[in-house]
């Protein structure tokens, strides 16, 4: 769902029977939202959300299931490191709302905005290893950067989730509110960006 309210735009992943999981349809739709968003000057500051009580449940499993060759594994992971970048160099800043859990791919969406907001509920995990498998859009790398070697390792290597409290503790996000604050606050800040300079923003 994509709204604009003035210099602020919304994304709002909307598969709310599939937890918010991306398949190869929402991937795309978001991919070209992304890149019309880059050349529109009039948009300067951009919220990424889900819904309350989940965020993104990251890539959706059905869409692979049954596909267990390298290069498959291989593909599907691109394409979401390709969509990541594309949140990570938009020229706008973006910040994303986590409401609920954030997993996987979907902490991956969360960790690739230059800030982020959560409620109360939200839940940050990479759980890959538990499938045997590891964080392929980019988590290895962004999740490192932000928070350190050490604590990285630990939520990559152990995928267990950390709470709103925790995040905000180590430095993944700027602020925790209220489950029913958590989009205004984000909304509140986006603002506040939208009325700075837009080339000293996009240059900083």
């Amino acid at each position: 769902i994509y709204r604009e309210d003035g210099a602020v735009a919304t994304i709002q992943l909307n598969r709310p029977q599939k937890k918010n999981a991306f398949n190869a349809q929402m991937r795309q739709e978001m991919e070209n939202l992304l890149h019309d968003l880059a050349r529109r000057t009039a948009i300067r500051a951009v919220v990424v959300t889900g819904g309350d009580e989940i965020f993104c449940a990251g890539a959706d499993i059905s869409e692979i299931e049954g596909t267990h060759s390298a290069e498959s594994a291989y593909q599907h992971a691109r394409e979401f490191q390709v969509l990541f970048d594309k949140v990570e160099s938009l020229p706008q800043p973006v910040i994303a709302a986590v409401s609920g859990y954030a997993l996987g791919g979907g902490c991956e969406l969360a960790i690739a905005a230059d800030f982020r907001i959560a409620s109360e509920t939200a839940r940050f995990g990479l759980p890959e290893i538990k499938i045997g498998a590891f964080p392929g859009g980019g988590g290895t790398q962004r999740l490192t950067r932000l928070i350190g070697g050490a604590k990285a390792k630990e939520m990559i290597l152990t995928g267990d989730p950390i709470t709103a409290q925790e995040a905000l503790a180590i430095g993944l996000v700027m602020k925790v509110t209220s489950k029913e604050k958590y989009l205004e606050e984000a909304s509140s800040f986006a603002v506040k960006l939208a009325a700075l300079p837009r080339l000293a923003l996009q240059a900083s």
